[in-house]
């Protein structure tokens, strides 16, 4: 059975899709973009800012699953030009002790509410 997490701590879902759901030891993550939750404001100050809004939206959701951030197995980033990547990966590793997750990094024609990052994650705990 399906487990959908939900936490204010996050950007609620701008559309018809859960935060995340948990299946199976496998916690899947929606897309999350630079919203920040308690403002519902979108961060775009700089692409630092943006990933560490994204960032820390991403670790309310693995904690409300009981998850964290050793537990992601694999990463997909979006991001609106690839020029973001060195500045985003900074960030993005920052986050992360060891063991790093699988990921790709993809550059996109445009993101919702013309965001430059978006990033999803899947996360297991067997």
């Amino acid at each position: 059975m399906n487990l959908v997490i939900n936490t204010t701590n996050a950007p609620a879902p701008i559309g018809p899709y859960s935060q995340a759901v948990v299946a199976n030891g496998f916690l899947f993550l929606s897309g999350q973009i630079a919203i920040n939750p308690e403002s519902g404001e979108v961060i775009q100050s700089s692409i630092s800012e943006e990933t560490h809004q994204v960032m820390r939206n991403i670790k309310a959701l693995l904690l409300e699953a009981s998850y964290e951030f050793k537990d992601v197995v694999k990463t997909t980033i979006f991001l609106s030009d690839m020029s973001l990547f060195v500045e985003v990966n900074e960030v993005y590793g920052s986050y992360f002790e060891s063991n790093f997750p699988a990921r790709e990094t993809i550059a996109v024609k445009g993101l919702p509410k013309g965001v430059n990052i978006e990033i999803s994650m899947t996360a297991y705990k067997g």
